[in-house]
């Protein structure tokens, strides 16, 4: 195969995260983006040590499975992977990739380990409890839009108005806000100049409590700084750019007066942020109504979660992972234990540990989680959780501390390569690894099983219905026999 031919053929499989593969004569290439059973065009953008890639074309004939329900810009937005697939057909292709990762992790394992299949999420529809959304436009010089990236695409945005994995209220707020900036003529970021005002819109809304947070993105430059277009006749001159903050929160408020919201706004925000980066961050946070937080409540705790804490995005999935993680502890023999629960966001899991042991730490690097996760545990009455701000391989080297189990939740990209010798070195009985990435979990096993470790039981758990991310709970084991 040659770079930039165009071929025809039939996905066999998808691996993780969204690498369909498909045959052609006695080669195979990857596709991105494809679903098992699609007949694709596609060309070829890379050949490395045998192995092509192809940029997917065209979709010439559609897979048998694909029976779901999409949504008007599935295929178009990079939001969503198997929306046109039945909820259990997603499912299953999870399972297969996840499963196949682990063995091939774990093929120098002696001792047999079982597997548990996947736990889907008790809503596969209307689920995230939050969003970031971009602003843009669909087609340079285009009107304003607001919501998601185009698919493989860092500058187009298509406005997500009927996006199937959040409820009504997001769409509301995204339709109103998109307008009423549209209206005024304000101009967007642009990746590329660095011009331009209007950057994100996050809103967060908390499934237990129904408590909505809001918040503003934008530069510190003109609101019309880089603007397509006019806006209202004379709304410039009249107008300063205080009054468009204010009007934005108007805008939101009076969604919630009028009754057309299921929840109500705990807080909403302006944040500037004037970073080069495409990331939500804040430079300054302004406080336009309400407060800089709202309560969540999961597994009868509340949680306080602020703009920037990390939290479970899916709060009824959140739930089936959490008692799995809890299941997966099981009994600690005895109150007098340790747990260390590493990489702790908010708390969440330190805090469910905190019946069952004598004492939890939780290390995490962003401070404003910590500490959120302080005061949770006060609000919750748990008085044997604490928290410490740090990188954890530094608070590992001074932390006096010796635990009696480890529960390791990090980010996508794992656990620190300098930092799993130090938690490998602890020797304690039992681990749970809580795993966003299985790529990144089964490297990083194959580590821990050259060290002496072994799994004795997995399950994945489908937290992100129709993208192409799932958590995988691995409950490891110290010195099982390995090859």
């Amino acid at each position: 195969m040659k770079k930039g031919q165009v071929y025809e053929g039939v996905v066999e499989r998808v691996d993780f995260p969204n690498k369909g593969v498909v045959r052609v004569g006695e080669e195979t290439v990857i596709v991105k983006n494809s679903l098992p059973g699609q007949k694709v065009r596609f060309g070829i953008n890379k050949v490395r040590n045998g192995r092509a890639e192809g940029r997917l074309l065209e979709v010439t004939e559609k897979s048998p499975l694909e029976t779901g329900r999409p949504c008007s810009l599935f295929g178009v937005c990079g939001g969503c992977t198997y929306l046109s697939l039945p909820y259990e057909e997603q499912l299953s292709i999870k399972e297969r990739q996840v499963k196949k990762l682990l063995d091939k992790a774990l093929s120098g394992q002696k001792e047999p380990w079982l597997w548990e299949g996947i736990k889907g999420s008790p809503r596969a529809y209307e689920y995230r409890n939050k969003m970031e959304f971009s602003f843009g436009d669909e087609n340079k010089g285009g009107p304003l839009s607001l919501g998601m990236h185009k698919r493989g695409s860092f500058y187009d945005v298509v406005t997500v108005r009927d996006c199937a994995i959040v409820d009504q209220d997001y769409r509301l707020i995204l339709t109103a806000v998109r307008d009423y900036f549209a209206r005024r003529g304000a101009g967007f970021f642009h990746r590329l100049s660095h011009r331009g005002y209007l950057r994100h819109l996050l809103v967060r809304k908390a499934s237990g409590t129904g408590e909505i947070l809001a918040a503003l993105v934008t530069t510190s430059q003109s609101p019309w700084e880089g603007a397509a277009s006019e806006g209202e006749q004379g709304f410039r001159e009249e107008f300063c750019a205080v009054s468009l903050i204010e009007g934005f929160r108007e805008c939101l408020l009076e969604l919630e007066r009028a009754g057309k919201l299921t929840g109500r706004f705990a807080g909403i925000l302006h944040i500037v942020n004037d970073s080069v980066a495409d990331v939500v961050k804040s430079d300054r946070t302004d406080i336009l109504y309400g407060q800089d937080y709202f309560y969540e409540e999961l597994l009868g705790l509340r949680f306080k979660v602020s703009a920037f804490s990390f939290f479970q995005t899916n709060s009824y999935g959140a739930e089936v992972l959490y008692d799995t993680v809890r299941s997966y502890v099981g009994d600690l023999r005895g109150k007098d234990k340790t747990v260390f629960d590493l990489y702790s966001g908010t708390g969440t899991i330190a805090q469910l540990m905190a019946p069952v042991a004598a004492r939890v730490i939780g290390v995490e690097i962003v401070e404003e989680a910590v500490e959120a996760a302080r005061e949770n545990a006060r609000e919750n009455g748990l008085t044997n959780c604490e928290f410490i701000a740090g990188d954890v391989l530094r608070v590992l080297a001074d932390l006096e501390a010796k635990p009696d189990m480890i529960i390791l939740d990090p980010p996508r990209d794992g656990i620190h390569p300098k930092a799993l010798p130090r938690i490998i070195d602890y020797k304690v009985e039992r681990i749970v690894y809580i795993s966003c990435k299985p790529t990144s979990l089964a490297r990083d096993l194959e580590v821990f099983l050259e060290n002496g470790y072994g799994v004795e039981k997995a399950v994945a758990v489908d937290q992100f219905p129709w993208t192409a991310n799932v958590e995988t709970v691995v409950l490891l084991s110290h010195e099982k026999t390995i090859a």
